[in-house]
């Protein structure tokens, strides 16, 4: 009997009735305060006077019209450079102990994000709030007794004179709570491992030592150490290992174009809970089975806007033009993309996080992720987004009977005609590649009206490659890094293209 388990269970079913339902709206307004008076003598809270906005009757409004946006760029270059550099209370209260490395999907230098304890304390909390959750799920009582295998970044940080830097998942468990240890695998030696293929290796040869209740990490990494403990230990599928799997937490991408390849390594289903954790903090969460959508985190430590995602808001570079529009919580629609704009406990301020998304329930404060800003193909006016591009690999996947677990793809000219040229990751034989081309055609054409619109005109056709899976991993491997945040580029520009293909024609 799962004694501790039911204890656990209990302990959680009686938080999600004595807890008060929470208003997000309410909530978004007390963080953006509690935002705003903690920072108000920093740097930055001086230089936009955070103190006439909070003693403003409308600070939401006053807000948005005082502080301008701010990609990555330009918080660097007019403030976060300064915190490289030791000085304080610059855009948050003192100096962070930690900087998120971040090459996102994007260019070839990573990222320094502050990562302070109050961010820290952010995730912790909404990682704890996720667990309640649970109670949602109606999982068994013995679950709460297995372990889970957070498959991240090496938490073994780079020591700096004032600060260590690491990707978020590796700085999340190297400040995992006590309490947790016990639960966590692969465990703190195993995790220290840098080198991607050597950790794996170590996974795998150790994985019939524990008892897996949940995973957690990118799905395309996921699927790669799941491969490997199958190969190590001859077994057909996953659950001859960890027979008590029960629980997939995704997260960093969309779950939708793994999902077949995903299910394939599996021998009986598992609840695959979405979560949505960026180098800028814990954003959102699923928290019920209905669903697919997440939550936003409305309580904790992050302030949320959005500016409508619209060709004539954002610059070719991805990034926002001055004068978009911005709206509060309050204000947002339903099947409308919006690009999420954060100000967080890391002194990030109404900062471009690169990422849009769609509402699906407003009074749940629900979203789904639709893409990235700079992925939004819009070169000879298809506007086609990333949610989109991955319908129609699932749509692929259906109509061929195969798994597709990577692609990417360019608006490419072709003497003085453009073409969208795919490169699809899939072990398909016989791969009748204008076969798929014309499949792709016909279906961007009958699901988006603009991609209809742009085959008449200037936007001539798709052409399809097949190529092995591996060929992209490999090409994280070489630009980036293997495993952790690193994400494939859904959409490269014409120069980025062109090193893809000489990559791929060496491969």
């Amino acid at each position: 009997m799962a004694i501790i388990g039911n204890i656990i269970k209990g302990v959680i079913n009686l938080k999600d009735v004595i807890t008060p339902e929470p208003n997000p709206f309410e909530e978004q307004n007390d963080v953006l305060l509690q935002l705003l008076k903690k920072a108000k003598h920093t740097a930055f809270g001086k230089h936009y006077n955070f103190q006439k906005i909070i003693d403003s009757d409308t600070p939401q409004k006053t807000f948005a019209s005082t502080v301008p946006y701010h990609d990555y760029n330009k918080m660097k270059e007019e403030w976060w450079h300064k915190l490289l550099d030791g000085e304080k209370d610059i855009t948050w209260p003192d100096n962070p102990n930690y900087f998120a490395l971040s090459s996102g999907t994007t260019g070839k230098e990573s990222k320094r994000i502050p990562v302070t304890n109050d961010m820290i304390s952010a995730i912790r909390q909404a990682g704890i709030d996720q667990v309640f959750a649970l109670s949602n799920f109606d999982l068994p009582a013995d679950f709460f007794e297995k372990e889970i295998m957070m498959l991240g970044s090496s938490t073994d940080l780079d020591e700096k004179e004032s600060h260590q830097e690491g990707e978020i998942s590796g700085i999340s468990a190297s400040n995992i709570p006590s309490w947790f240890r016990s639960y966590y695998k692969p465990g703190e030696d195993i995790a220290k491992i840098d080198d991607w293929d050597s950790r794996v290796k170590r996974i795998a040869k150790n994985a019939k030592n524990w008892d897996i209740g949940a995973l957690s990490g990118i799905p395309s990494w996921i699927e790669l150490m799941l491969e490997e403990v199958i190969a190590y230990h001859n077994v057909k599928h996953i659950h001859e290992v960890w027979p008590n799997l029960q629980v997939y937490t995704s997260g960093g991408v969309a779950f939708g174009p793994y999902e077949k390849s995903f299910k394939a390594l599996l021998g009986k289903p598992v609840t695959v809970i979405d979560t949505y954790l960026a180098s800028e903090g814990f954003i959102a969460f699923q928290q019920r089975p209905e669903t697919s959508a997440m939550k936003l985190v409305t309580n904790n430590g992050i302030y949320f806007e959005f500016v409508p995602f619209k060709p004539e808001y954002i610059n070719t570079d991805g990034s926002i033009k001055n004068d978009a529009p911005c709206l509060t919580l309050g204000e947002v629609e339903t099947e409308q993309d919006y690009v999420l704009i954060i100000s967080t406990v890391s002194g990030a301020w109404r900062y471009l996080i690169g990422d849009t998304i769609a509402f699906t329930d407003i009074e749940r404060a629900e979203i789904v992720i639709t893409g990235r800003t700079k992925f939004f193909l819009n070169t000879v006016g298809s506007q086609l987004s990333v949610n989109k591009m991955d319908d129609a690999v699932q749509f692929l996947e259906e109509e061929l009977n195969t798994k597709i677990s990577e692609y990417t793809l360019c608006a490419k000219r072709y003497d003085d005609d453009f073409y969208h040229s795919w490169y699809l990751g899939s072990t398909i034989s016989d791969a009748n590649e204008k076969q798929i081309a014309d499949l792709l055609d016909t279906y961007l054409s009958s699901a988006n009206k603009n991609y209809k619109v742009a085959r008449s005109k200037a936007l001539k056709g798709v052409k399809v490659k097949v190529v092995a899976p591996e060929i992209f991993y490999d090409w994280s491997g070489a630009n980036k890094k293997k495993g952790g945040q690193v994400k494939m580029e859904r959409v490269m520009n014409e120069d980025k293209f062109k090193e893809w293909e000489t990559f791929v024609d060496n491969y």
